[in-house]
């Protein structure tokens, strides 16, 4: 049930001149409500079920619902929404999918609706309603406000016979505006409506003889077997190739928002053609990049080559998901394992902004529309409003060679002795995550090395300067020690940064090393943070295996022992 919206005045201001993309989306709704007024707004989402459910379809839910949530801000929570997430299992299995097991059950239900092929997981009734049941397993792990349909529900149940009697009635007019589209052999054959044949439970891509809006019938040839049929399209009994499907649905339900993907643009526009053939107005929306592989292939449901929702929050929070998803959908984005820490600190840093901004930068801020204008309180382990990035634990995690999350909690604990999981649950997750993201994808590609002479000696020069603060938990303080060492070994000649009292500055080169040398990274956290979560002495530690080999050789001992493993 979706929930009456507490609005305060600024916020309702600032909403009428908000830039960010959902507000720009949800001014179509208002202009469109203007054009023509209506009880309630429908906004849908469409789900292809001939395989798992990926990211990219929790993407398209996640962003329809802030476009959904801007639009009644706009509107000040005055018009009803309704997000509908429809599934189009009716459609025929029409190849069978990679990534599932039981292939050669697959393959003998080739063309049966996909509610009526095999689960090859052994779990539901049908392929169809096992994959519909894992959409709804993660959209409800998300909170999602939305009502699911059933294609094959909704075409037995009658829903659409108003609308597939008038598609009939127009027949002409949609396959004028279909044909000019396809192939030349496409086209000789092609029909909007394909029959469920009443014996194979077949969905029949074949030529129709004789269309019959009088009775409601359609003819057509067994091709098989020459055995001539009469169909009627409603009751189930028939079903509309996809475009024509898409915008008889739109008809049908009302629908006045649905995105879709950049590739679906020319399918965008035959269905919005074929809904005004069918005197409606097709709904408001707007194209959205595709999410690519490791490779910068487009990911596939039935390919599988994308990441799906367990594995991205196996080492990412469910509100870096939705970031990822928020940011720039019009973009061409990579979606494999290396972005997830990155956009788990940005979700953190836009997070502690959130509370110092007025109500204009508030609905700038992506986590206003990832919480539906509610975002958590940051969660700080300290009274100055530190907040351990992600970064730090899985540094934290590698030179600490830690395998359970008690290890990094008795660091975390040592600066701040009253922090745990159950003051701090957010960081109880980080904490877990860090250990498996390490463990699979950080550790197998660091690159330690020796140091050279001159990084040797500031080395040895920041450790015994650090033993002057031994115990010291003051993350300021310690990176002052950082820069003073740094200063001394490797200023910055440039002129172009300086100290407060006009010295030079630090070289980059300087924290390079250290990340570099201690780490076995190109990049790191702030030093003096680590230092103050880790410890001098643990530092001092770290710096004399640096300067002995010691981290090096453990390196390679380890892509050894995993060489031999993978054999």
């Amino acid at each position: 049930m979706t929930v009456p919206l507490a609005l305060d005045p600024d916020t309702v201001e600032a909403a009428a001149t908000a830039a960010a993309w959902p507000f720009e989306e949800a001014r179509k709704l208002v202009a469109r409500l203007e054009r023509k007024p209506k009880a309630e707004v429908l906004f849908e989402t469409g789900y292809g079920p001939s395989g798992l459910p990926h990211i990219g379809t929790f993407g398209e839910v996640a962003r329809t619902s802030m476009v959904r949530h801007a639009f009644r801000v706009l509107t000040n929570d005055s018009v009803p929404t309704r997000l509908i997430a429809f599934s189009d299992d009716m459609d025929g299995l029409r190849k069978v999918p990679t990534n599932v097991p039981n292939q050669d059950a697959l393959t003998a239900a080739l063309n049966l609706p996909l509610t009526r092929v095999p689960d090859p997981f052994g779990t539901h009734e049908s392929f169809g309603h096992h994959n519909n049941a894992e959409l709804r397993r993660f959209l409800d792990a998300f909170g999602f406000d939305y009502e699911f349909r059933s294609a094959t529900e909704c075409y037995k149940a009658g829903v659409f016979d108003d609308t597939l009697r008038l598609v009939l009635d127009r027949y002409e007019a949609v396959m004028a505006i279909m044909l000019p589209s396809l192939r030349a052999e496409r086209s000789a054959s092609y029909s909007p409506f394909l029959p469920v044949h009443p014996v194979t439970g077949h969905v029949m891509q074949v030529p129709i003889d004789e269309v019959k809006p009088a009775t409601g019938t359609i003819v057509w040839r067994d091709p098989a077997t020459g055995e001539v049929y009469e169909t009627p399209v409603t009751g189930g009994h028939a079903k509309l190739q996809w475009k024509p499907d898409w915008a008889m649905r739109w008809v049908a339900l009302g629908i006045d928002y649905e995105m879709a993907g950049k590739d679906l643009i020319d399918s965008v526009k035959l269905s919005g053609q074929i809904a005004r053939a069918l005197g409606a107005e097709p709904p408001e929306g707007f194209n959205y990049e595709l999410f690519l592989d490791e490779h910068g292939q487009k990911i596939s449901k039935s390919k599988g080559n994308g990441l799906t929702i367990d594995e991205w929050l196996t080492y990412g929070t469910p509100d870096s998901l939705a970031l990822y998803m928020y940011n720039k959908p019009r973009e061409a984005k990579r979606l494999f394992f290396d972005v997830i820490p990155r956009h788990v600190d940005e979700y953190d840093n836009f997070l502690g902004r959130y509370p110092k901004q007025d109500a204009k930068l508030r609905l700038g801020n992506p986590v206003w529309h990832l919480h539906a204008g509610n975002p958590p309180a940051p969660e700080a382990i300290d009274a100055s409003g530190t907040v351990l990035s992600f970064a730090m634990l899985l540094n934290l995690v590698a030179v600490a060679n830690a395998e359970t999350p008690d290890v990094l909690w008795g660091f975390i604990r040592r600066y701040a002795p009253d922090v745990g999981p159950q003051t701090h649950p957010r960081l109880a997750a980080l904490v877990d995550r860090a250990l498996a993201y390490y463990r699979d994808f950080v550790r197998p590609n660091k690159a330690y090395r020796a140091p050279t002479e001159e990084e040797a000696a500031a080395l040895h020069d920041l450790s015994q300067t650090l033993a002057e603060h031994a115990g010291s938990t003051d993350p300021e303080a310690l990176q002052a020690v950082v820069y003073e060492v740094g200063r001394r070994h490797f200023p910055d000649l440039s002129g172009k940064s300086k100290s407060p009292d006009g010295r030079p500055g630090v070289a980059k080169t300087w924290f390079a090393s250290i990340y570099n040398l201690l780490f076995g990274e190109a990049q790191g956290p702030r030093f003096g943070s680590f230092i103050a979560l880790y410890g001098v002495p643990g530092t001092q530690v770290l710096i004399e295996k640096a300067l002995s080999g010691d981290l090096v050789a453990e390196h390679a001992a380890f892509l050894e022992s995993r060489k031999a493993i993978s054999g």
